[in-house]
């Protein structure tokens, strides 16, 4: 007979320095895993006083409250009989480590820390943590007296262990540790340890999910076991997404998975698993059998407890059987992901919703769609009778009896729009906002923003005693960029008044939330007004390419059934701040911008994954493009690519804070790290361009490549563009 035991690993949306909320969501977890049948419970990383303190760290206020929920959970009835383990973090011999904390029945098993941290692309973990580096090694750990008044224990391990019950192992790697090269999960598998849990506080990127699933799949199919992953989803404070997605492996196959994206605080994910069938697939690999024959041991915890105690005799318990993952498409990822990001952002600032200046474009169509599908999300939430939610919805809206049964009739209560004219503003893109407003039912507003244009630049023209123009009417691209500049910034200032007081003209508390929609193309261009609407609360789409947001569209259109996305998408994109010829706007974005969005998606590609300068990214592309464009032109695109970029890159220390989604993001705050004061002739990097475009013309060939990237040809800025981005050290 199989020794079956039933585990459980948490999906949990917690927030960063909520002790009581984060408690509180512990505690569903461990019923639900009560009410399961589960004997062992696991959580994700940092889970008791959230993964975003950063230096909230160094405060020996946030250890001390992680101890006092700690012995809220060790103390309660409904732990008893579970091994459960949380995040936490502990301060040892004066350093803080990242831990994980196992205990059973009021004891305290294990304190596991962390052996390997993570500094890439959003994570900082070394700044506040140490790491472990004492593999196969514990000390002794002298516990708060608030613990050990209640446990009766003064000291427990402190390290590097495993846990043995009666009838398993039990072991611990923390987040980074699966990623790293080094991974610790093969020493275990070799030491015995069958059980191997990992709480994770892993975030997404578009088309990176399949990532975690791969490794885990992977640890387990090399050397058998079971691998446990509990995963933070949801926004605690900060940019990140934290992406769900935990999910439980036998043997190299996940047999039981949660959602990636979701607005319930809470997923158990639950799987029966025969402890023999691990036992036999390991004896198979006789690979592993012989090295395992000649590994080192790690020390062991051991509890006077079975995992399978309770179910070995049920013979209706049946092992949970292998699924398949499907993985979302980026359309998918970008429906549900940001909307997620949303809700989590709006329910936790205590504001009643969302603004949002909506043009006609691409970009904030794209911000709209995706509040609707918040929206959506909600609505069904509330509809599965999710407690937490309808809460949240009614506190909100400030009507305590109200239950969303439709998107739009949400919508129009959560999501105030307005189409924010000039005398450069055409009836056509009027029409779309109007439209898109009217299918995804917002509240919208057309709202004429002239008179306050015109009062500025009178108040400038009665104190200089000079009037700017258009270059359109004759004046300088400087007087241009400067009357096209106000009327942008005159929409951020009006979206902040409307925002403000537009619920109190419905008779409701409290503001809204002013969303941006300018994605991550135009942030690492530069191709925004500097306090314009690209300035707002929080921007849903600031992490996203131009390319992914029209595909993105087209996946709306058909699943939410908004025709009017067609039409939004056949325009070409423009801002809509120069004259308009017979009423129509003749302005184009990748003529101001003299690249197009694709060539944009490859250069930041090329910047930030492959690190490229100047000179290597001008190596690299004249392989890549060396179908379509001529060394010279390669040359003279990236050096107006990197001339745009210094110039410009004052603009992302301003950044509004946006859904991190895509992995070349400029974002300044901590992803990407660089100067925001260049030198903008970059004259050492652009001579070795130009020698080696000399050597090059002088007669070297190019050396074949093995892929050849299509690149559509260059949009060229018209003579006279007046474009926001090209006068060169001067602050838009």
């Amino acid at each position: 007979m199989g020794r079956k035991v039933t585990l459980a690993v948490s999906t949990l949306n917690q927030w960063a320095l909520d002790f009581d909320g984060n408690l509180n969501r512990i505690m569903q977890s461990i019923q639900k895993a009560r009410d399961a049948g589960a004997t062992f419970r696991s959580g994700p990383e940092l889970e008791i006083c959230g993964y975003s303190c950063e230096d909230h760290f160094y405060e020996g206020d946030t250890l001390l409250h992680s101890w006092e929920v700690l012995l809220e959970l060790i103390i309660s009835p409904i732990c008893r009989d579970m091994i459960i383990d949380v995040g936490m973090p502990v301060m040892h011999k004066n350093c803080t480590y990242n831990c994980r904390v196992v205990f059973f029945n009021r004891k305290i098993l294990l304190i596991r820390p962390k052996m390997r941290l993570c500094d890439n692309g959003n994570y900082r973990e070394s700044r506040w943590f140490t790491e472990w580096r004492k593999p196969r090694e514990v000390e002794d750990y002298y516990l708060p007296r608030i613990i050990s008044t209640y446990t009766g224990q003064s000291v427990v391990a402190f390290g590097d262990a495993v846990i043995a019950t009666r009838d398993t192992c039990i072991g611990y790697e923390i987040c980074e540790e699966l990623w790293n090269p080094a991974s610790s999960h093969i020493r275990m598998c070799q030491d015995g340890v069958e059980l191997i849990v990992n709480g994770s506080g892993s975030y997404m990127e578009l088309r990176k999910a399949y990532i975690t699933v791969d490794l885990i799949k992977s640890a387990t199919f090399k050397a058998g076991g079971c691998y446990l992953f509990s995963n933070l989803r949801g926004c605690d404070g900060q940019r990140v997404f934290f992406n769900g997605c935990s999910c439980i492996a036998v043997n190299g196959e996940i047999v039981k998975r949660s959602r990636q994206f979701a607005v319930e605080e809470v997923e158990l994910t639950v799987a029966t698993v025969d402890l023999e069938d691990i036992r036999t697939y390991r004896n198979h690999i006789r690979s592993l059998a012989h090295m395992s024959g000649g590994s080192a041991s790690y020390p062991r915890i051991t509890v006077d407890f079975g995992l399978s105690d309770m179910s070995s005799w049920n013979l209706s318990l049946m092992a949970s059987r292998p699924i398949e993952w499907v993985h979302h498409t980026p359309e998918e990822e970008i429906t549900m992901g940001p909307a997620c990001w949303l809700w989590d952002y709006l329910r936790r600032s205590g504001q009643g919703g969302f603004f949002l200046p909506l043009s006609g474009g691409v970009d904030s169509a794209s911000t709209a769609c995706i509040v609707y599908s918040m929206c959506n999300l909600v609505t069904d939430s509330c509809n599965k009778g999710d407690p937490t939610t309808i809460a949240e919805v009614r506190k909100i809206v400030s009507d305590a009896e109200y239950i969303p049964k439709d998107p739009k009739e949400l919508c129009s209560r959560l999501f105030v729009t307005s189409y924010l004219a000039t005398e450069n503003s055409s009836k056509l893109t009027k029409d779309l906002a109007a439209s898109l407003a009217s299918q995804i039912g917002s509240y919208h507003l057309d709202v004429n923003i002239c008179d306050a244009v015109v009062a500025l630049l009178t108040i400038f023209a009665r104190a200089t005693n000079r009037t700017p123009r258009f270059s359109a009417h004759g004046g300088s691209a400087r007087e241009s960029l400067a009357m096209q500049n106000i009327q942008a910034r005159m929409r951020m200032v009006t979206s902040y008044l409307f925002a403000q007081l537009i619920l109190w003209t419905r008779n409701r508390p409290g503001g809204l939330l002013v969303l941006g929609s300018s994605n991550v193309d135009e942030a690492l261009r530069g191709y925004m007004t500097k306090y314009d609407c690209s300035s707002a609360d929080i921007n849903p789409i600031g992490g996203i390419s131009k390319t992914d947001l029209k595909a993105f569209l087209r996946f709306a259109r058909q699943r939410f059934d908004l025709p009017v996305l067609d039409q939004i998408l056949q325009q070409t994109p423009t801002a809509e701040l120069e004259p308009l010829e017979n009423g129509v706007c003749t302005q184009s974005d990748e003529a101001d911008m003299g690249m197009t969005y694709s060539e944009l998606s490859i250069f930041g590609t090329l910047r930030k994954q492959n690190a490229c300068g100047p000179f290597s990214m001008f190596c690299k592309l004249l392989s890549m493009w060396h179908h379509s464009h001529t060394p010279a032109e390669v040359a003279d695109k990236v050096k107006h690519f990197f001339r745009c970029y210094a110039i410009h890159r004052h603009k992302m220390t301003v950044l509004t804070p946006s859904y991190h989604a895509e992995s070349y993001s400029p974002d300044d705050n901590r992803f990407d790290h660089r100067p925001f004061l260049y030198n903008v002739k970059w004259k050492w990097q652009f001579k070795a361009i130009d020698d080696h475009l000399q050597q090059l013309v002088s007669g070297s060939s190019l050396k074949e490549p093995e892929e050849v990237v299509k690149i559509p040809p260059k949009t060229l800025p018209k003579p006279g563009s007046s474009d926001r981005s090209k006068q060169t050290g001067v602050v838009v």
